[in-house]
């Protein structure tokens, strides 16, 4: 099954494609916003759902927002117009290595640290790409404890794959940022985020039994619930972090 097709039936009720509650994602939004930037890069974006919500919050401002799924970018102009920002919002369906040079106000990357090497690689990408006192909202994961085997098998992960949460703070300070606020979603908002993309999809498959993708579908809800419960579950964790960009 195309990975952005299953991704796109599994995160329909919780577009917000993270482990963060609707409340988390608007305080989070409206740290970025207090702080009136006029020019917003979301890079891996997805729906766009980040990036409308602040152009929202901000009628100043204008958007560009970058992702290599067709069919995510097809979703994030859907959204842009339903919500009335199309002519304040960009959609670039490209390499997040491409974004250019361009200078932004605020930079955003919640889940999509891969797009540009990692978390660190990431990080200083937008560092350069950051205007004099820029803002950022970089959400990525974490090791809540130290791993064990069966949480590493579950990720088809290293030991290293993820920073301790102290080490995840020092990487942003040595990456340019100075951390404003750091949110770690809780229990509750993984639990949330996981069960409703298994449900989501296993009840698609269900219903639309007739699709070829449907076995596919089924056979993944079931594997990813398997490898959450019994595997990175109360292991993992996710850290959305706001800074500001500190010059020199």
């Amino acid at each position: 099954m195309n990975r952005d097709r299953l991704s796109a039936i599994a995160h329909r009720n919780h577009p917000v494609a993270a482990p963060l509650s609707d409340a988390a994602v608007e305080s989070l939004l409206q740290r970025v916003a207090a702080r009136e930037p006029r020019r917003i890069l979301d890079v891996g974006c997805g729906s766009a759902q980040w990036l409308v919500r602040l152009l929202e919050l901000v009628p100043s401002a204008a958007g560009v927002g970058v992702d290599l799924s067709t069919d995510a970018t097809t979703a994030a102009m859907a959204l842009a117009e339903s919500r009335g920002v199309t002519d304040r919002i960009e959609i670039r369906c490209q390499d997040a290595g491409q974004i250019g040079e361009e200078q932004y106000d605020a930079l955003l990357c919640i889940g999509s640290t891969h797009a540009l090497g990692g978390l660190q690689p990431t990080l200083q990408a937008l560092h350069a790409r950051a205007a004099d006192g820029g803002t950022m909202l970089v959400g990525d994961g974490f090791w809540e404890q130290p791993p064990q085997q069966a949480a590493l098998d579950s990720l088809g992960a290293t030991t290293d794959e993820f920073p301790s949460y102290a080490e995840l703070a020092a990487i942003v300070e040595s990456s340019g940022w100075a951390p404003l606020h750091i949110h770690v979603s809780t229990p509750a908002e993984w639990d949330d985020y996981e069960w409703s993309w298994v449900s989501t999809l296993s009840a698609w498959a269900r219903r639309n039994a007739g699709d070829p993708d449907a076995p596919d579908a089924a056979a993944f809800a079931r594997q990813h619930q398997e490898q959450w419960l019994s595997g990175y579950r109360g292991t993992l964790g996710f850290a959305t972090v706001v800074a500001e960009k500190i010059s020199g």
